[in-house]
C-alpha cells in the first residue's frame, strides 16, 4: 500500500474515532486496528499523536467548509446565503454521529496542552469567521454585524453538542434574521 493510501486510511480511521469517542480515550493501537495499517507504517506517517490529530483536524476543516460554502451558495440573495449558514448548521446537527464542533472538542480536551491542535481550531474558527464576514459584506451590511453572527453559530455549535439537539439552529437563525431586520 503506498503512502498516501496508508495515510487516507490512518486519518479516516482517526476521525471516525477521535470525533466518535474523543482523542484522548482513542490509542494510536485503536487507530491501527481500525485503519489496517501497521503500527511501524503508521508511526512513520505519524510519528507523534499530536500530529495525527493535527491532520485529522485540517483535514475535516477543508471539507466541512467546502460543505458548507457548496450549501450556501445555492441561495439567490446575500442575506438568504447569511441565513442558510444557520440551515446548514440544523442539516449538520441532525446528522447521523454529531457529537458537536470537532474543534471546540479537541480544544477542550487538548487546547491547554498542545500548540498545535490549538493552532488549528484558532485558524479553522478565524476562517468560519472570515467567511461570515465575507458574506456580511457581500449583503452591503455593516461589517460589524460579523461578529454577532459568529458568536450565534458558535454557540448554537456548542449547545447542539451537549443537547443533541438541532433546535439550537433554528434559534440562532431566528436571532440572525432579526439583527439582519432593518426595522
Amino acid at each position: 500500500m503506498d503512502s498516501a493510501v496508508a495515510r487516507e486510511r490512518v486519518l479516516d480511521a482517526a476521525e471516525e474515532l477521535f470525533y466518535g469517542r474523543g482523542i484522548q480515550s482513542v490509542g494510536m493501537d485503536a487507530v491501527r486496528g481500525a485503519s489496517g495499517v501497521s503500527l511501524k507504517r503508521l508511526y512513520q506517517l505519524f510519528p507523534a499523536k499530536e500530529q495525527l490529530v493535527e491532520a485529522y483536524l485540517e483535514r475535516r476543516d477543508g471539507r466541512w467548509r467546502g460543505r458548507l460554502a457548496a450549501f450556501v451558495e445555492l441561495r439567490p440573495t446575500p442575506e438568504e446565503r447569511i441565513l442558510a449558514v444557520f440551515d446548514w448548521l440544523e442539516e449538520w446537527f441532525g446528522e447521523e454521529g454529531f457529537r458537536g464542533c470537532a474543534w471546540i472538542n479537541s480544544y477542550g480536551e487538548l487546547g491547554a496542552t498542545s500548540d498545535r491542535v490549538a493552532a488549528q481550531v484558532r485558524a479553522h474558527k478565524r476562517a468560519f469567521a472570515d467567511y461570515l464576514a465575507s458574506l456580511v459584506a457581500a449583503a452591503g451590511r455593516p461589517a460589524a454585524l460579523a461578529g454577532p453572527l459568529f458568536l450565534l453559530a458558535e454557540g448554537a455549535m456548542v449547545t447542539a453538542g451537549i443537547t443533541r439537539s438541532t433546535r439550537p439552529a433554528a434559534e440562532a437563525r431566528e436571532a440572525a434574521r432579526l439583527l439582519l431586520d432593518p426595522h
